[in-house]
């Protein structure tokens, strides 16, 4: 086993999603040690540096990685640079962990996987599957309270690409970059789900799926019908996930159901249940699990260098997962220069 020691780590990137990888990080503070981030934006990698106490802060990861003797990267940048900032860490020898997706597309990530040296360790930041209500899910699974799984429905809706009376739309004004976004709901959100999907029920093989756009703000689809079938035993999971929904909140929350011979599993946002032979009923607190997910997402990461635990989303598995995704677009033909109707 691997002597627990003080790893360095530096930041790539110190935009809207490093404010949740940055405390986590704080939290492994008796394990790891932020020592410098970079991000072209000086403004940015400023306000991270000064914000968590980084004591150095760098316009590019080359710079960064040619100044400081670092242990491992964790790479925040948008997914387009993922595979060059990926070779360049390898190229160090040093050890990785890399927000989603870990390539624009699935032939890329193939490449990158493919040239990789045996001897990096690379684990992608897939943190969905790490929230409290799904670890705590997977161990009802496994306690079989449900019996025999016969269908599983899943629904993830929102009105946030409706526009508001001034010509907002929600969704563009939290997260901007989804205006410019060739391939938005199913690799940018639903990949998180698909990667759950996998996690709670094992392989699947996409059967059918179609993607639309709403508006002509975005590029991409923001709507998406699948239907996904489990290979060992052909149960039939179905997954709805729309952005443009009347009556929906903004903000999306998972809405997935188990249909059992036993019971019924249904998680309803910060809401798990079970009702038929066992019945019970918990409430999680939404913003501890949002931020528990990155939490414990890097916690894993650690404990798999250490040789504590097999690390769950290695490349081999994450391709699984890519791979749903590639399907998805391929089997609805989906065409972005096409008018939202």
């Amino acid at each position: 086993m691997e002597e627990i020691r003080r790893r360095r780590v530096g930041i790539i990137g110190a935009g809207w999603v490093s404010e949740y990888h940055l405390p986590a990080w704080a939290k492994q503070s008796a394990r790891a040690e932020i020592v410098a981030v970079a991000d072209p934006s000086a403004e940015a990698r400023e306000a991270k540096s000064q914000q968590f106490g980084i004591p150095r802060a760098y316009a590019s990861a080359e710079t960064m990685l040619a100044n400081e003797a670092l242990d491992a990267v964790d790479i925040c940048a948008p997914r387009e640079v993922h595979v060059a900032l990926v070779r360049l860490a390898a190229a160090r020898g040093l050890d990785i962990i890399c927000q989603k997706p870990l390539a624009p597309d699935y032939d890329q990530a193939a490449a990158l996987v493919a040239g990789l040296p045996p001897s990096i360790r690379l684990m992608v930041h897939e943190n969905w599957r790490f929230r409290a209500y799904y670890r705590r899910l997977k161990a009802w699974l496994e306690e079989g309270i449900a019996g025999a799984v016969r269908q599983v429905q899943f629904e993830f809706l929102s009105s946030g690409m409706i526009a508001d009376g001034e010509g907002r739309r929600p969704a563009l004004v939290r997260q901007p970059f989804f205006r410019r976004q060739e391939r938005l709901l199913v690799m940018e959100v639903m990949i998180h789900h698909l990667d759950t999907l996998r996690y709670l029920f094992g392989e699947m093989e996409v059967v059918a799926a179609r993607l639309e756009r709403s508006n002509d703000d975005i590029v991409a689809e923001d709507l998406a019908s699948v239907v996904l079938r489990r290979l060992d035993d052909g149960v039939i999971v179905t997954v709805n996930a729309n952005l443009a929904v009347y009556g929906a909140p903004p903000a999306p929350r998972d809405h997935l159901r188990i249909f059992g011979t036993q019971a019924t599993l249904e998680l309803d946002g910060i809401f798990l249940s079970a009702k038929g032979q066992t019945q019970r009923l918990e409430e999680f607190d939404a913003d501890a699990v949002y931020q528990g997910a990155y939490d414990e997402t890097i916690s894993h990461f650690l404990d798999g260098l250490e040789g504590h635990a097999a690390m769950e989303t290695v490349p081999d598995d994450n391709m699984k997962t890519l791979a749903l995704v590639e399907d998805i677009y391929r089997l609805s033909r989906f065409d972005a220069r096409d008018k939202p109707r």
